[in-house]
């Protein structure tokens, strides 16, 4: 497998990166992990998006989806599609809300948003805790973490490899869990580690990187550092709690799992 990162800035777009997205090549197959604001373009330039796989979402906070309506859009008018778009639907595995989420964010008014169905062109899926699902010659498990809002820690399997995506999460079992053994785990570092963090919504660099020594994972790769906190100083925590192989990912760069 390869992960190509379209965007990782935390909580919204930075400067120099759209916020969170990572494009996910596993054999012929291919996912899109996330689709935060800015991220449907940077896509554009790593794959045609008409050979996605699926799509799968952690969560539903903007920062991490709304580009859904973009590739709603893409998927609905672009003037040229390569096949029945209503016959081959996209797969979306996501929370349960995400129909409904989505279409709100797409009707272009209150009045039309019960007329708004995006099951024409979407194969929308629902995932859960323990939640476990075949895709295109990968298995997909979802492991629920501790966030404001239904969020799930994803994990994919395969061709004998695996990758886990953190999603956003406070420090959890959650998250060792579903982690546990994994080839590489993409994990959230927000903030540098203060005793007086609220609970239940990211991790510390050092937390990143005990939640990977817990899990046992082969190596770690950090996301998700918002503009206004310094990237090196979060890897450097996770470097003093995990002593296997530790990177802070780069949009547009490319990581061999």
């Amino acid at each position: 497998m390869r992960l190509i990162v379209l965007g990782c800035s935390g909580s919204g777009p930075g400067p120099v990166s759209p916020a969170s997205g990572y494009l996910l090549e596993a054999g012929d197959a291919r996912f899109v992990l996330d689709l935060g604001n800015g991220t449907f373009g940077a896509l554009q330039r790593h794959c045609d998006p008409w050979t996605l796989d699926g799509v799968l979402f952690s969560h539903l906070h903007p920062d991490h989806c709304s580009d859904f309506a973009s590739l709603a859009v893409f998927r609905r008018y672009h003037p040229r599609p390569p096949y029945d778009v209503t016959a081959r639907r996209l797969p979306v595995l996501a929370p349960a809300e995400a129909p409904t989420r989505f279409a709100a964010a797409y009707a272009p008014s209150a009045a039309e948003l019960a007329e708004t169905d995006m099951t024409d062109v979407f194969d929308f899926r629902p995932i859960s805790d323990g939640s476990s699902s075949e895709l295109a010659g990968a298995t997909v498990r979802a492991g629920r973490v501790d966030h404001p809002c239904d969020a799930y820690g994803l994990r994919v399997e395969a061709g004998g490899r695996t990758i886990v995506y953190s999603g956003d999460t406070g420090p959890c079992a959650g998250l060792v869990e579903i982690a546990r053994g994994a080839d590489v785990l993409l994990c959230e570092a927000t903030w540098p580690h203060h005793d007086d963090a609220p609970p239940g919504v990211h991790l510390s660099g050092r937390e990143a990187g005990e939640h990977a020594a817990a899990a046992g994972v082969g190596r770690l790769l950090l996301t998700h550092v918002p503009v206004w906190f310094d990237g090196e100083q979060l890897m450097a925590e996770a470097k003093e709690a995990f002593d296997g192989p530790v990177e802070l990912v780069a949009p547009d760069a490319a990581y061999e799992v």
